[in-house]
């Protein structure tokens, strides 16, 4: 992996929207996952993130323990593992090229249902409340956050459309991404994902991580989060096409 001052700028970047993701400005962490693809190639991103993930959930995990409960994780997790296994052999079977297109529409996936959601409430209401929305969430999330680790968005649908209180989605939340990021360690492996000089470059990175996340909760009482959210999307979805069509 490239070892360039500026890329590792870059990288300090993705690593504090991921941070700032965990601190509650879910939107961005489309942005880490279009950064990091592009400067480390889009295969070799999606090892390199993993272990980003799964620090910042520790991080987060202990301030939601009194919030939320494990019993909708596992109701969730038959669909996703499903998602997850079918994201894995495709991932295992694809070349970089395609994998920079394929994480590109994951990405514009997941910004379209954000946008989408939020322009249209009445019809995701009604989405939810449909025959198989829960199977379909699940398998859907498995196969993004394989692919490209970018559920974010359509396990975040599920999980209002159960209209839950917020600290009890976002205690939910970190439970079920902490246990499918763990999950995935071994698979990510398995395609020589995760190797140790992928894990040389997450210490170096791992600063922007705490960084982001101190930063997130500082911001989320001072920034209108909807305004946040929205220029996020638009940053998102623009990065989304650059993998897609360069």
């Amino acid at each position: 992996m490239p070892d360039d001052p500026q890329i590792l700028i870059i990288a300090l970047v993705a690593a504090v929207c991921i941070g700032l993701a965990k601190a509650g400005f879910s939107g961005i962490s489309m942005v880490s996952v279009v950064l990091l693809a592009d400067i480390y190639g889009a295969k070799a991103s999606v090892g390199l993130a993993l272990p980003l993930l799964i620090a910042a959930d520790l991080m987060a995990y202990p301030a939601f323990l009194k919030h939320g409960s494990w019993k909708p994780v596992w109701k969730l997790l038959p669909a996703t593992l499903v998602g997850i296994l079918l994201g894995w052999w495709l991932l295992g079977e694809i070349d970089d090229t395609v994998a920079r297109r394929v994480i590109g529409g994951c990405v514009l996936a997941m910004v379209l249902i954000q946008a989408f959601r939020k322009l249209r409430p009445v019809f995701f209401d009604r989405l939810s409340e449909s025959h198989g929305f829960g199977i379909a969430a699940g398998a859907l999330g498995g196969f993004a956050t394989m692919l490209a680790n970018a559920a974010g968005p359509v396990i975040q649908l599920y999980f209002l459309a159960r209209r839950l209180p917020k600290m009890e989605m976002i205690g939910i939340g970190a439970r079920f991404f902490l246990l499918v990021n763990l999950i995935k360690i071994p698979l990510n492996a398995h395609l020589s994902l995760i190797t140790s000089e992928s894990l040389l470059v997450n210490l170096k990175l791992l600063p922007g991580v705490v960084l982001g996340i101190i930063a997130g909760r500082w911001l989320i009482g001072r920034v209108p989060q909807a305004v946040f959210e929205w220029m996020i999307v638009g940053f998102a979805f623009v990065a989304a096409l650059r993998l897609l069509w360069t």
